[in-house]
């Protein structure tokens, strides 16, 4: 038994390719998918009609010759030959030349559809609804099997663990899964727990995203009760579906990274904000306590036990000085009184009686103080120091002194 290598098999294919005249020199017509240039400058694009694709691959020598590349949905004709790629596998069409045709069938279908839902206003940025900052619960609208559901969990996982994954499985590409788009889109629809839902599938030609340009898939996503967010293809890849979703994604992992805060972003953010926290407590606090010091100076300043030792102490010293302005005036009416006494015993007429001298007092009890008081014969009485004599006037001499 003859086994082949997968080099031998390749090789022999090219070689039988390669050895046939009608493929190294010929034209191809049909419409671009997928244009895109590479760094090297190399431009690689897809030839479609309506039932088959070739891969085709101009090098940036003839790219460099024309005066702009191939658009998507673009109709050409197309110079070259055709061979194998030996490391991929496939066989495609090295082009050299282009001749521009104008817009393909598909093209038109979908510039026609888009300027009509736009006419109506299905695109317009007022419709578009703000997606939810934390959301619970998110709808995911893919194929179960294909590697945009699996990113999507990639990045949800990381991004924010949180958040529940509801998957509503479709149909992404082919002639039915318009319907299962539209299908899975109402399951989530009918539920009230759905924060947001992304409806993704992976890269490809523009066949393989139509059923994303669809009128029915689209208004469907309008009708939606959750925000959407599209991540169909790759980033050059717009769709119907894209126009009327309420935000657009590039890929299926920017839709999940866009549908979610990050967590380790918001574990900084709740750091940042602890330290602030603490940070302006600890300056309230200080402030706090430098006003709490001052109103305590305050306090002791106006303490009514401060006034009131304040005030016992002024007494104290008013009384202090009270009594000795008492015991000064009461000293001064000491000295005051003994002159009186002293004066009041110089005048007392017991001491003048015991002296020698004597009171006179007439019939009536009247102090004689002159001779024209009594006459010879009258009685009187004499006062003396230790008593009193009963007498008779016998004479009265006047004389002119004493």
């Amino acid at each position: 038994m003859l086994v082949w290598t997968v080099t031998q098999v390749t090789g022999r294919v090219k070689a039988l390719i390669d050895g046939d005249p009608d493929l190294t020199d010929l034209w191809i017509e049909g419409e671009v998918s997928n244009p895109r240039r590479a760094p090297s400058g190399h431009c690689y694009f897809t030839l479609k009609d309506g039932d088959c694709e070739l891969r085709c691959v101009m090098w940036r020598t003839q790219a460099s010759r024309h005066a702009r590349l191939p658009m998507q949905g673009e109709s050409v004709a197309a110079h070259g030959y055709v061979s194998v790629y030996d490391r991929g596998g496939v066989y495609q069409f090295y082009v050299d030349t282009l001749e521009f045709g104008g817009t393909g069938a598909l093209w038109q279908a979908f510039e026609q559809l888009r300027n009509r839902l736009a006419a109506e206003g299905l695109f317009a940025e007022e419709r578009k609804r703000p997606l939810p900052r934390w959301p619970q619960r998110i709808g995911v609208v893919t194929s179960p099997s294909g590697a945009a559901f699996q990113d999507i969990l990639n990045v949800l996982g990381v991004r924010y663990p949180l958040v529940e994954v509801v998957l509503s499985p479709s149909l992404v590409q082919g002639s039915e899964a318009p319907a299962a788009l539209v299908a899975a889109l109402e399951r989530l629809n009918r539920r009230d727990d759905i924060d947001v839902v992304i409806v993704a599938r992976g890269g490809g030609s523009l066949e393989d995203l139509w059923a994303f340009n669809s009128e029915e898939v689209a208004r469907a996503i309008a009708a939606s009760r959750a925000p959407v967010i599209t991540g169909v293809g790759h980033e050059t890849d717009v769709t119907i579906a894209d126009l009327v979703a309420d935000l657009r994604a590039p890929t299926p992992s920017a839709a999940a990274a866009v549908a979610v805060p990050d967590a380790a972003e918001l574990a900084g953010a709740v750091e940042a904000m602890a330290r602030d926290v603490v940070d302006l407590t600890a300056a309230c606090l200080a402030q706090q306590r430098e006003a709490l010091e001052r109103d305590n100076r305050l306090l002791r300043a106006h303490d009514p036990r401060r006034a009131l030792a304040q005030q016992r102490q002024r007494l104290d010293d008013q009384l202090r000085r009270a009594l000795a302005a008492m015991q000064h005036r009461t000293e001064v009416r000491r000295v005051h009184l003994a002159r009186q006494q002293g004066s009041l015993a110089a005048l007392d007429a017991r001491a003048v009686l015991a002296r020698g001298y004597a009171i006179v007092r007439d019939a009536s009890g009247a102090v004689v103080v002159s001779t024209h008081r009594v006459a010879p014969g009258d009685t009187v009485t004499v006062n003396l120091h230790d008593g009193r004599l009963g007498a008779a006037v016998t004479d009265v001499t006047v004389t002119d002194g004493p």
